[in-house]
């Protein structure tokens, strides 16, 4: 979802990360929401980027996790939500970083399983760790390869 967003276009992910545009002007000292008959074309282009993201983020959802954005006001609201039902918090992230890393230590192949499944499992756990940020060089190695 990140690089099709991204490959989209750099204003959408924007969007995301910052929030929906909302064109404001100074009257007395103070910023105030701009009214819209006002908006310039950019205005108003930088301002359709968050209805476009929550338009690209929606049409992606399973109909389970559509009803848990469906409330939210913005598309960052809405990847937050989404960010946190996928892949956790910190802690929930760190638990699964330390537990995978004890399966890779703890790595064999189990009785009765071919090779074929034993190279999809450890795959599975590499791709994981890789995925959380762990990397998996070796230290120290004295090793040509």
């Amino acid at each position: 979802m990140n690089i099709f967003i991204h490959s989209t276009d750099k204003g959408i992910w924007e969007s995301i990360e910052n929030g929906p545009f909302v064109p404001q002007v100074k009257k007395d000292d103070v910023l105030v929401v701009k009214p819209l008959s006002d908006w310039t074309e950019a205005e108003s282009k930088k301002a359709k980027f968050d209805w476009i993201a929550k338009n690209i983020i929606t049409s992606a959802l399973s109909s389970y996790d559509f009803f848990r954005v469906l409330k939210c006001s913005s598309a960052k609201e809405m990847w937050g939500i989404l960010e946190v039902t996928h892949e956790g918090t910190n802690d929930v992230e760190r638990v699964r970083k330390h537990a995978l890393i004890q399966e890779y230590e703890l790595f064999r192949m189990q009785k009765g399983e071919s090779i074929c499944d034993v190279k999809k499992r450890f795959s599975h756990i590499v791709n994981h760790l890789i995925s959380l940020g762990k990397s998996l060089m070796k230290r120290n190695s004295t090793s040509r390869y």
